[in-house]
């Protein structure tokens, strides 16, 4: 495997965060993804099936379209966005005609999308060098009243970066439901013998409703 992931977790910055994920984005879906066992995007996107999410969906942090691939394999067939910091990523998605519209955005800044998405799914976004939880009400502005979320948080960052206090305060003041949480695997066994220091990682998926 590349070095990909090990890099990718300890980004700071925008800029550093573009270049990484042009150099990445070839190599993505068949070094990365396949060698590690890359699970989680299967893990969202049966999260949100189980909670009978609906469409259209706005895939955040799309990459290269792994989550939404999982969706459609799933069955599910409302019209999905996709919006990713990334053009590389982005036109390695396009590649897998999945996608009914590509964004480039970065998440951390009001978006310029509609409010229209009735679910919003996102997949190895929220994690180490990424995004953290001042992103959520960006999200929440394009949401439609109550939108399902399905979003992945890496269990190194839940509380260390506050997506706990975070989820718990946007319930509080009114402006996310029905929270629930389901702890999943990251990567299969195949990823012990690649990459040890970050193998048995896991993840929290948020799933929650807009108001």
């Amino acid at each position: 495997m590349d070095q990909g992931l090990k890099g990718a977790l300890g980004l700071t910055g925008p800029e550093a965060c573009l270049a990484y994920y042009r150099d990445w984005a070839a190599s993505y879906d068949q070094g990365f993804a396949s060698e590690m066992q890359y699970l989680l995007p299967a893990h969202v996107a049966a999260a949100f099936m189980g909670a009978r999410g609906q469409g259209p969906v706005l895939d955040v942090g799309a990459g290269t379209g792994l989550l939404a691939d999982s969706l459609r394999q799933m069955g599910f067939q409302h019209p999905i966005d996709a919006v990713d910091f990334s053009v590389e990523m982005l036109e390695r998605a396009a590649e897998k005609r999945i996608y009914a519209g590509l964004f480039q955005a970065d998440i951390t800044r009001p978006l310029t999308l509609p409010r229209r998405y009735g679910g919003i799914v996102s997949s190895g976004t929220f994690t180490a060098g990424h995004v953290g939880p001042g992103a959520l009400p960006n999200l929440l502005a394009v949401a439609a009243p109550q939108a399902q979320f399905a979003l992945s948080i890496n269990r190194r960052v839940w509380t260390a970066a506050g997506f706990d206090v975070a989820l718990e305060a946007l319930a509080g003041d009114g402006k996310i439901s029905d929270l629930h949480l389901i702890e999943v695997e990251v990567y299969g066994a195949a990823a012990a013998g690649i990459d040890a220091e970050h193998a048995a990682d896991r993840a929290m998926i948020a799933l929650f409703r807009a108001a």
